[in-house]
């Protein structure tokens, strides 16, 4: 096992996702390798100091003063029985109001966690041994009707390797509990897996850029399909890919 090889599984290895013999390589390889033994090191130690995400969230005493100031204030009367029911229920159905947008955005944050979790895993997975595609061509239109009756969608498929980007083929691959479009590129040495699923038909959302576990991750929506391009090339190489991966889906939508 070389190097190279070596650092592609490491993180892996940590997540305990390798089976026994493909971690048992890479483990009697940095117990031998100078430059591969600290970096799983670093790793460790990386890992170890992060905290483990806390998604509980109570709500401090401070909210429900604020909540109070923007409520009416009560007339100078006293109160009948009725006013103090219709005053009590307004403020049940505000604090129940904000609970649930609470509840909203931490449930949406948990499952982009869950999501880009499968990514990485996925995408390390396709690195092993004869799981990097199930259709090997350069050629787009071998790849696109590959996928036909595979995924309930039509994923497109372009042709960079003018731009520097081999297309390498494609394969079917599960993220989030659902069967997804995987279309597999090459930069240099690096492999960029784009993952294709059903998207909010209405939705368009810009590319946005996150790092897990030493991957970089774009994410975006576009013409009602969601796109996830994973790589360990720098943020400015993987950013220029989706450019032009965009960029060659809208001149053929063009002609």
């Amino acid at each position: 096992m070389t190097c190279n090889e070596a650092e592609i599984l490491l993180h892996a290895l940590l997540d305990g996702e390798l089976d026994a013999g493909n971690a048992h390589q890479v483990e009697t390889h940095v117990e031998r390798c100078p430059r591969c033994a600290p970096q799983l090191r670093a790793y460790r130690e990386l890992q170890q100091a992060m905290p483990v995400a806390q998604l509980r969230f109570t709500a401090p005493a401070s909210l429900r003063r604020r909540i109070e100031k923007t409520l009416p204030a009560a007339p100078q009367r006293a109160s009948s029985r009725r006013s103090v029911l219709k005053g009590f229920v307004m403020g049940t159905a505000l604090s129940t109001a904000m609970a649930a947008t609470l509840v909203v955005a931490v449930f949406r944050t948990d499952q982009d966690q869950r999501v880009l979790g499968d990514i990485v895993s996925a995408h390390v997975r396709s690195l092993q041994a004869d799981h990097l595609t199930d259709v090997r061509t350069s050629d787009q239109h071998t790849v696109k009707p590959w996928f036909n009756g595979k995924v309930n969608i039509a994923p497109p498929v372009v042709d960079l390797t003018a731009k520097g980007f081999m297309l390498l083929g494609g394969r079917l691959d599960y993220i989030d509990g659902q069967v997804v479009a995987s279309i597999v590129y090459r930069r240099r040495t690096h492999v960029i897996n784009v993952f294709v699923a059903q998207g909010a038909a209405s939705e368009a959302r810009e590319a946005k850029l996150q790092t897990m576990q030493g991957f970089n991750i774009q994410r975006w929506n576009a013409r009602g399909l969601e796109f996830f391009a994973i790589s360990d090339i720098n943020v400015e190489e993987l950013r220029e890919f989706v450019e032009k991966f965009e960029a060659a889906l809208h001149s053929n939508s063009e002609t």
